[in-house]
């Protein structure tokens, strides 16, 4: 089973001498991520700070960085952040939320998914 997945941010971080890092590597995610990152007096002060502490647990690198911490993830683009919360959800097998919806004309019930973003 694979653990680690590789990959490669459409914009990239930047760092404080400009330098541009793209390329890292995200490791799936515990349940004890998850709990600490619910614990962080970040996250009970502000519940949207979530996703920032659980990327920052489960990405383990990034090229020439030494550590990975909530401050890097706060300064990326926010394309790049939508990236790395996209694949955590597909290498974690979150499954979307769905309702289930009727045809009008035919009756035939069917699952759709609820897309939060507006995208797609």
């Amino acid at each position: 089973m694979e653990t680690i997945y590789e990959f490669t941010l459409p914009k990239g971080y930047v760092d404080k001498d400009g330098n541009v890092h793209k390329r890292g590597h995200m490791r799936l995610a515990t349940a004890g991520d998850e709990i600490s990152a619910t614990r962080d007096p970040r996250v009970l002060s502000n519940p949207s700070y979530l996703t920032i502490v659980i990327l920052s647990k489960v990405i383990t690198d990034m090229e020439g960085l030494e550590a990975i911490t909530a401050t890097h993830i706060e300064k990326l683009f926010t394309a790049d952040l939508a990236f790395l919360q996209d694949m955590y959800q597909r290498i974690n097998d979150i499954e979307p939320p769905t309702f289930t919806a009727v045809c009008p004309d035919c009756g035939k019930e069917f699952e759709v998914p609820l897309n939060f973003t507006g995208e797609g």
